[in-house]
């Protein structure tokens, strides 16, 4: 008499007759994130702090920084667009469109609202960035017992992504833009208050190839760099997609595009108010046009390229 169990459909077809699913995506968590993944089944609930925040690691809370300082920093880049691009498209003037910046330049640049809505947001942002790189580098590093020098130069960091290459090179374009309109005219005239859309477009006039480049560079990187940023906070980004099936590839692709659409539009609107009305302004004749005269006579690397 033959004991063995019934062939049921479960086990007819062995290991080879097992369905095949997609692998765990364990290998694409980051590390500091790894156990809570897989959590014990005898571990503990966690407690949580006073302020709720709970007991969670450094990246966690670099990573939230990095987030929510980017939402006040948006504040202000919305403001910026509006002053720089949206209204001179309206109005087709840069005197009148002075008017309008004149009226909420104090919103975003006064004592209290510019540290917080700048300062402060952008200096967060970028240290929590980089620290959080150098820690998940230490983390690969006590991962695989790297103890020497030698064992580390054998282990990579971590891929630098498009969105943070693109903030690192926005870092000194930023300083550059930030420095001519508002640290120069405040280390040279005490206030950067007669500094307004003239100022730019005298600077097109007088360095029309510098200008040009320098700002369409700008805009470029940063509204590729936020429009990524916000996509990857509102889990859009391509490598979010979490389906398993065939339409995972098609669905990236569509994000992809999507994505890069948007920056385009957003690029293209802000180019076309700031190169199409304000870059053509002019220059700026009087007293005030050899004030802004002396401030970009200063700048060593518009002395250099000429005109």
């Amino acid at each position: 008499m033959d004991d063995r169990p019934p062939v049921t459909p479960d086990t007819e077809g062995g290991v080879m007759g097992l369905t095949q699913v997609e692998p765990s995506p364990v290998e694409e968590t980051p590390a500091e994130f790894k156990e809570d993944y897989f959590p014990s089944a005898s571990a503990e609930p966690k407690r949580t702090s006073t302020l709720g925040l709970g007991n969670h690691g450094a990246a966690w809370y670099l990573t939230r920084v990095q987030r929510y300082s980017s939402y006040a920093f948006t504040v202000f880049a919305s403001f910026h667009i509006a002053n720089t691009s949206i209204i001179p498209l309206f109005t087709r003037s840069v005197s009148e469109s002075n008017r309008y910046l004149l009226l909420t330049r104090p919103y975003y640049q006064s004592a209290l609202t510019e540290p917080l809505l700048v300062g402060i947001p952008l200096i967060a942002h970028v240290t929590s960035g980089i620290a959080l790189r150098f820690y998940r580098r230490r983390q690969a590093l006590k991962r695989y017992g790297a103890e020497t020098h030698r064992d580390r130069k054998t282990i990579k960091w971590p891929p630098v992504s498009g969105t943070s290459a693109l903030g690192y090179l926005l870092l000194p374009l930023a300083a550059f833009h930030s420095w001519t309109t508002r640290g120069l005219p405040i280390y040279l005239h005490g206030d950067s208050s007669v500094i307004n859309l003239s100022y730019i477009s005298h600077g097109f006039a007088l360095h029309p190839f510098v200008s040009f480049a320098g700002f369409t560079a700008l805009v470029g990187v940063g509204v590729w760099h936020t429009t990524w940023g916000w996509a990857r906070w509102l889990g859009l980004a391509p490598h979010q997609v979490t389906d398993t099936d065939a339409k995972r590839h098609l669905i990236k692709k569509r994000r992809w595009y999507g994505i890069n659409a948007v920056s385009a539009l957003v690029a293209g609107l802000w180019l076309a108010g700031g190169l199409g009305v304000v870059g053509r302004g002019g220059a700026t004749v009087g007293w005030i046009g050899r004030e802004f005269d002396e401030l970009y006579n200063t700048i060593p690397v518009l002395r250099s390229w000429g005109t």
